[in-house]
């Protein structure tokens, strides 16, 4: 099945030149997924194509105007369902939401501009909101660009190794293990011995005590989140030192 992602956005060419590199372009080049970029300024009937206007009730800034989003996504045949609207209000955005839009055969990303969407669009035709966190943006592209990339990832054939959809960070709800490359010596760093070892089980039971311990230290709230520590884990902690020990090598 080939995910259909639906972009609403007043920078479309924001959007269509960062989908057509990288993972995403030969993602698309697949057929894994379809995106439709729609500019809802075209959607406008006057002729300073206006999309915004002052806010109700005073207060800095533009907002912006139903007419040509409603309009835009009523008039678009097919058009991807859920509507998701990129909002500072919205849900947090995280990899569970993505696995969650990854089983979807598509969904709609609505980018807002300025203080954001007159509050009748979300009433009438959006269906969620979605946030990357607690910051503010000046619009809602890049924000559609990391969730379109986070999701499309996670779907069959978007990569070349399909293993890196199971062994990156937060898959299995871990940070993901510190990874190295050649050369195997670097003013005075080594790679960890365990990694030159050939021994693939042994390798795994390290590459696990540090993705464990990498996020008992920098989010413990993730192993909160798993129910804490299996004694197996505990076990693989103990196996293998942390790396800033003498022994880290392993």
């Amino acid at each position: 099945m080939t995910l259909r992602v639906d972009v609403l956005t007043l920078f479309p060419d924001a959007i269509r030149q960062y989908a057509g590199t990288s993972v995403l372009g030969r993602a698309h080049e697949r057929g894994v997924f379809d995106l439709f970029v729609h500019d809802f300024r075209d959607a406008t009937t006057d002729a300073h194509r206006s999309v915004d206007d002052t806010p109700f009730g005073g207060g800095a800034g533009m907002v912006l105007r139903p007419e040509p989003i409603v309009a835009t996504i009523e008039a678009t045949p097919g058009l991807a369902r859920p509507v998701l609207a990129l909002s500072a209000s919205g849900r947090t955005f995280n990899h569970d939401v993505a696995t969650e839009l990854s089983e979807l055969e598509g969904f709609t990303l609505l980018c807002g501009r300025y203080e954001g969407f007159d509050q009748r669009v979300l009433d009438l035709v959006v269906d969620d909101e979605i946030s990357l966190g607690d910051f503010v943006l000046a619009g809602g592209e890049l924000a559609a660009l990391c969730v379109l990339e986070s999701v499309v990832r996670l779907l069959p054939g978007a990569l070349g190794n399909e293993d890196s959809r199971v062994e990156e960070t937060f898959a299995n709800g871990l940070l993901e293990y510190p990874q190295y490359t050649k050369p195997a010596e670097f003013r005075g760093l080594e790679v960890p011995e365990v990694l030159r070892s050939g021994d693939h089980a042994r390798i795994a039971r390290w590459r696990l005590a540090q993705s464990l311990r990498r996020t008992i230290e920098r989010r413990s709230d993730l192993i909160e989140r798993r129910g804490g520590l299996s004694d197996g884990e505990r076990a693989v902690l103990e196996e293998f030192p942390a790396l800033d020990d003498p022994a880290h090598n392993g």
